[in-house]
């Protein structure tokens, strides 16, 4: 039998350790994924949103700029992950994989990506978290990777069917794990 050097089986147990990695992500095993905003045409609106899988609810931390100042935008998760129109209408409608009508983030019956309003500062900041349910960063039907986060000129009113009155989309990112 032929003797394997101590580098040889560190370097095996590495190359496992990553492997094992990769395959937990390919399956997974992230809890965490991001979204960069970024601006449609004719507006500011841009920044960073993480998101963290925290059991059955999924934590948001938001922080964007160029907003209008001390006013409230909408905010949705859209159902494809393509901003890649001037308009950001390549991102689809709400994420909605329970065919429901358009509601207050935290009642139901609710689109899965209705979430609440953002509020932005003097500055045209909004820095908040929340906690909200009916979406995943995991595989599986109400997973959000690859799909787009999506922020709003007006406030969504929470009634109006399907989108909320929530006026033009000013900035939009495709969410991926982290």
């Amino acid at each position: 039998m032929k003797r394997v050097g101590c580098w040889a089986v560190l370097a095996a147990a590495v190359l496992g350790a990553l492997l094992l990695g990769g395959c937990a992500t390919l399956f997974g095993g992230k809890d965490r994924a991001i979204a960069t905003i970024m601006p449609t045409q004719g507006h500011q609106a841009r920044g960073t949103v993480w998101l963290e899988q925290r059991g059955a609810r999924v934590m948001v931390m938001v922080d964007l700029q160029g907003l209008t100042p001390d006013s409230e935008h909408g905010f949705h998760v859209h159902e494809l992950g393509n901003c890649s129109a001037p308009d950001a209408s390549s991102a689809g409608g709400h994420f909605n994989p329970d065919d429901q009508p358009h509601g207050h983030h935290g009642a139901s019956p609710r689109h899965a990506g209705d979430l609440p309003n953002l509020k932005a500062d003097s500055r045209g900041i909004a820095k908040v978290s929340f906690e909200v349910d009916g979406i995943s960063v995991w595989p599986g039907s109400r997973s959000i990777i690859g799909r787009s986060l999506v922020v709003h000129s007006a406030p969504d009113d929470y009634r109006s069917q399907p989108t909320g009155n929530s006026g033009a989309r000013i900035g939009c990112g495709v969410i991926g794990l982290q």
